[in-house]
């Protein structure tokens, strides 16, 4: 940016990252995510920068707290092809009541495309059958991100 320093640029980037990592590393900072509001709060710095398109999946406790991130996928430029079922060894492993999904578009238009809703249904269904609630896939783009359940794509 016009004005600032590679120096402060850097601290400032710093910042966040340990803002970050405290918050990814330490749930009881924070309390349930009640929102997917709260969901992207917790991601979407990170995840807009991206240079790839990538699906991570945030793990959830019994009362809706963040268990853990699990980056799972990292694709090309602007697709991520991936097996459903590694979508859960994570959630399996850590004892997850719930997950949340979310990949950015490099782009930074949020919008989900039509893939993007048939993943999302094919996780929610195999979800059903795992035992493990699929609350919400986010779409985060720059400055933004898409709820794909308040818009009602992928869920039944």
């Amino acid at each position: 940016m016009h004005g600032l320093e590679p120096a402060k640029a850097a601290q400032i980037k710093a910042a966040i990252e340990l803002g970050y990592r405290l918050l990814k590393e330490n749930p009881e900072l924070k309390d349930s995510i009640s929102s997917p509001a709260d969901a992207a709060d917790l991601i979407r710095y990170k995840m807009q920068a991206l240079q790839q398109e990538e699906l991570w999946v945030i793990l959830l406790d019994t009362r809706n707290r963040m268990l853990h991130i699990e980056e799972v996928y990292k694709g090309s430029l602007n697709s991520s092809q991936m097996r459903i079922g590694e979508l859960f060894r994570a959630a399996i492993q850590r004892n997850a009541a719930s997950i949340i999904l979310a990949h950015n578009h490099p782009s930074g238009d949020p919008t989900p495309s039509s893939e993007d809703a048939a993943l999302t249904h094919a996780v929610v269904e195999v979800g059903k059958i795992m035992d493990i609630s699929v609350l919400d896939h986010l779409v985060i783009g720059r400055g933004t991100y898409v709820s794909m359940k308040e818009h009602g794509l992928g869920f039944a």
